[in-house]
């Protein structure tokens, strides 16, 4: 999958696009979110006021949007940390991801694993504290963590985390990928 990829802050013009990418039927599978305008701007309002700690960026390829990266200190989140901490070593200031493409004709060509390798390195110049950067993914969600493999991330280890979608077991897999030596 060739192209630019690129990101910005998402906007409050925005959330219609967002409403749509979460009713999708692939996306709703995994991230299992309110699409009703009401709740995405609920849940994304803060976000675009700039008052969360973490970021909320619309994804484009060659400036059309085509989904959503999720990108905060792990620690900025408490609740995160304490479930990361339970199953996995997280380095103060690791960072953590998560993503979506929207797009369904864009899913299954490799963008995924590109997306998350450019984002890695985007995310060493945005946070250069950051030692390393990890994700959490439901173990049923095969096409996510193989995304991340291909992108560099190692299986650092697996336990239970509270699913987004009630359907899903349990169990995640953390991964983790750690800032190149200088």
């Amino acid at each position: 999958m060739t192209g630019d990829l690129a990101w910005r802050p998402l906007a409050a013009g925005d959330l219609p696009l967002l409403a749509e990418w979460l009713r999708e039927p692939e996306v709703a599978r995994w991230w299992n979110h309110e699409h009703s305008t009401e709740a995405v701007q609920r849940d994304f309002g803060a976000s675009v006021r700039g008052e969360e700690p973490g970021e909320d960026l619309v994804v484009s390829l060659d400036g059309r949007p085509i989904g959503l990266l999720q990108r905060s200190v792990i620690a900025d989140y408490p609740d995160d940390l304490a479930e990361f901490a339970a199953i996995a070593d997280v380095p103060d200031g690791a960072v953590e991801l998560d993503y979506l493409i929207g797009d369904a004709s864009l899913r299954g060509r490799g963008l995924g694993s590109r997306l998350i390798a450019e984002a890695v390195e985007s995310t060493w110049a945005a946070y250069p504290a950051a030692p390393a950067v990890l994700v959490a993914v439901v173990a049923a969600n095969a096409a996510s963590w193989r995304a991340l493999e291909k992108a560099g991330f190692r299986r650092m280890a697996e336990g239970p985390m509270e699913p987004d979608n009630p359907i899903d077991d349990p169990l995640h897999y953390v991964y983790r990928v750690d800032r190149p030596a200088v």
